[in-house]
């Protein structure tokens, strides 16, 4: 266990092994939350409850931002050195500035991408008395070109959050379509590159699949995109454990991220995870193809990075315990200085949130 220490930014070693080969790993607290930031890529590894609860909804991989590019690079990409979902998961981050007291508690990183020609600032931000963690990412090209570019917060959980039957996803999404996968040794269970209606989605057997629920019989592996409501400003992913009642979810500005890819990865041990990657394109794959396929369902699939521009986007995630009764999230407000979680049976939480997007 990480001893904890008046301040709340830790930078966490173990030993100079560790410290030759990687960045230093930091942890980020409020007094009620506790984020651990890996120091290779920015990854969210861990989100812990700081009453005790021992359960981080974040999957081994944990969250880590794909840019620039979402999945397999083209051949050209590849033979030029550009690895699968981009550089700045593999990337040293340096920290540039921190605040460790008072009731705003920040990190920010910056990470160079030499490949891409870009550079990211990522403001990481916890507010004194909130279960909610602020995220502002300024990505600045350095080409004197416009150009698409792949932007995914590749937002996974796993066990022991996520479980055979008692964790369900919930989004304000619309239309979707299953993509073509090589699953290997684990069958997928949809029917390829047909279009649906979130949540029920087309099966191989004719039938359907209600994609909010990890299934409890088989294991699967499959992939479906989602596009978020166009009549939302701000799209909203939960994921709720129903025997645990803990509640883990994002909220962003559909603007920046109109797409959600939900990966299930279903293997039935510690290796399962469910993506639930917000992002400027439906799927994990090339430019190339990411501009070819524009628009699907009237909604872009790609975004421009303008030359010598900064783009920024904004999104939060918040982790708290449900009430009793909670089953299904039909929506999130974040407004008025609140974070209003609504359930279909009626039921709301309601959290504290100061800062808007």
């Amino acid at each position: 266990m990480i001893p904890r220490i008046a301040a709340v930014l830790l930078f966490v070693t173990a030993g100079a092994t560790q410290q030759a080969s990687r960045p230093p790993d930091m942890i980020l607290t409020n007094d009620l939350l506790e984020l651990t930031i890996l120091g290779t890529g920015g990854t969210f590894s861990k989100l812990l409850l700081r009453d005790g609860e021992p359960v981080s909804p974040l999957a081994s991989i944990g969250h880590f931002l794909a840019l620039d590019g979402f999945g397999a690079p083209s051949e050209q990409e590849r033979a030029a050195g550009m690895p699968f979902h981009g550089e700045a998961s593999k990337q040293a981050v340096k920290v540039i500035a921190s605040q460790n007291s008072g009731p705003v508690r920040s990190l920010t990183l910056q990470t160079l991408l030499p490949l891409a020609q870009e550079s990211l600032t990522r403001k990481v931000e916890m507010v004194e008395g909130e279960q909610v963690v602020y995220v502002t990412s300024d990505l600045e090209s350095g080409m004197a070109v416009d150009r698409p570019f792949s932007w995914a917060e590749h937002a996974t959980i796993g066990p022991p959050f996520l479980e055979k039957g008692k964790t369900v996803v919930d989004m304000p999404a619309l239309n979707c379509r299953v993509r073509p996968f090589k699953p290997g040794a684990i069958p997928g269970r949809l029917a390829y590159e047909r279009d649906f209606q979130w949540p029920l989605a087309p099966t191989k057997d004719n039938g359907q699949a209600d994609l909010r629920l990890v299934p409890a019989d088989n294991n699967y592996l499959d992939l479906a995109s989602c596009q978020m409501d166009p009549k939302r400003k701000l799209a909203f992913v939960t994921a709720l454990h129903l025997d645990k009642h803990l509640l883990f979810g994002y909220v962003f500005r559909r603007q920046d991220y109109p797409w959600l890819m939900s990966w299930m990865n279903y293997t039935g041990d510690s290796r399962a995870a469910r993506g639930m990657e917000f992002s400027t394109q439906p799927f994990d794959i090339s430019h190339r193809e990411t501009v070819a396929m524009s628009p699907l369902f009237g909604t872009p699939t790609f975004r421009w990075l303008p030359a010598k521009a900064r783009l920024q986007t904004r999104f939060l995630l918040f982790y708290a315990r449900a009430p009793e009764g909670f089953t299904r999230v039909d929506d999130v407000v974040l407004e008025g200085g609140k974070l209003t979680i609504v359930d279909r049976s009626g039921l709301r939480l309601v959290l504290p949130a100061s800062r808007e997007l």
